[in-house]
């Protein structure tokens, strides 16, 4: 189970994260006893465990109002290049919307089609404009701007638009722990210089790197098959991409295996921020040739140092169950 509404407010606002309204009319006295504002950003046909990432936040209206869905560019072998990764994740959401029954869930918008061609070069995109709206034209009350994939959208908006610096927190997927030799992992390196925007700019930013954290957040057919298979057609779906991934990368499930779902982590932060233990540190420097530098000088950012593997799984499977 989640926190309930007071209680997560409490935790947020110990922890520095709440947001006063930079401008406009005061909060509103019942706005304490909503669920925070959220988006979801996220390259939805990456891999596998956005999907779960997008059910979960779809499913968590106790503890998020999520207001929209925005499609992340992304490069692999899933896609021919960023712009297609993007409309492959655009339509992705779609089909996770239509699985859940909620194809009535219109705010999804397309993404950035390129990478950041250098420092303060942003990209203009649907997804980066309604983002700076819903910043500085919604409600006085927190922006909670969770972020799975490249952070092209997101940092092309703050340079769109800084003001919405104030307004938001974003709860980022990427990179490794600080003390690692190397940063690189997928999300930070597909767009350095979108990255770099996140770490230097002073937004609000909750980072659960990959390395010995969010990596905990494996789970196996068997488990998947016990708890969610039959369940919900979104379980359903969800099994069934589990298991052709599974045999797109020759895996024999007749073997020990199991895959992380990384991205649930940062839908799971704003559920139950008690299942991510997080510290207080100094921004990191993102260097050329993706190595981390330190100055004790730079402003905080709040880092990720482990999670509740099982909490986060149990919450997640009970949710698949009732939908």
């Amino acid at each position: 189970m989640g926190y309930d509404a007071p209680s997560r407010r409490t935790f947020l606002a110990a922890s520095g994260l709440a947001l006063a309204a930079a401008s406009g009319p005061e909060p509103s006295a019942s706005a304490a006893d909503r669920p925070p504002r959220a988006v979801l950003d996220t390259d939805t046909y990456n891999e596998i465990d956005d999907q779960f990432a997008v059910a979960y936040a779809m499913l968590s209206p106790e503890a998020m109002k999520l207001e929209a869905i925005y499609a992340a560019p992304f490069h692999n072998r899933r896609s021919s290049g960023p712009e297609d990764g993007m409309e492959k994740s655009y339509q992705e959401i779609q089909r996770v919307l239509e699985t859940l029954g909620r194809g009535d869930f219109r705010e999804v918008y397309r993404g950035s089609r390129s990478w950041m061609a250098g420092a303060g070069r942003p990209v203009d995109s649907p997804a980066a404009r309604d983002l700076i709206q819903k910043a500085t034209q919604g409600p006085a009350e927190p922006l909670y701007v969770l972020t799975v994939g490249a952070p092209t959208n997101i940092s092309s908006a703050i340079l769109m638009e800084p003001k919405i610096k104030e307004r938001i927190t974003v709860v980022w997927l990427g990179g490794q722990p600080y003390e690692c030799d190397s940063a690189r992992e997928f999300n930070l390196q597909q767009d350095i210089h979108a990255s770099r925007v996140l770490y230097d700019s002073g937004v609000r930013l909750v980072n659960i790197p990959t390395k010995n954290i969010s990596e905990q957040l494996r789970t196996t057919t068997a488990e998947l098959e016990k708890f969610i298979k039959g369940k919900s057609r979104i379980g359903d779906y969800l099994y069934e991409i589990f298991v052709e991934y599974a045999r797109e990368h020759n895996r024999d499930l007749s073997q020990p295996w199991s895959k992380v779902i990384w991205d649930i982590s940062a839908v799971a932060w704003l559920v139950n921020p008690g299942w991510i233990e997080t510290k207080m540190v100094p921004s990191p420097i993102l260097k050329d040739g993706f190595v981390w530098g330190h100055n004790p000088e730079r402003h905080g950012v709040r880092v990720a140092t482990h999670v509740d593997r099982d909490g986060i799984f149990g919450d997640l499977f009970a949710k698949l169950v009732r939908a």
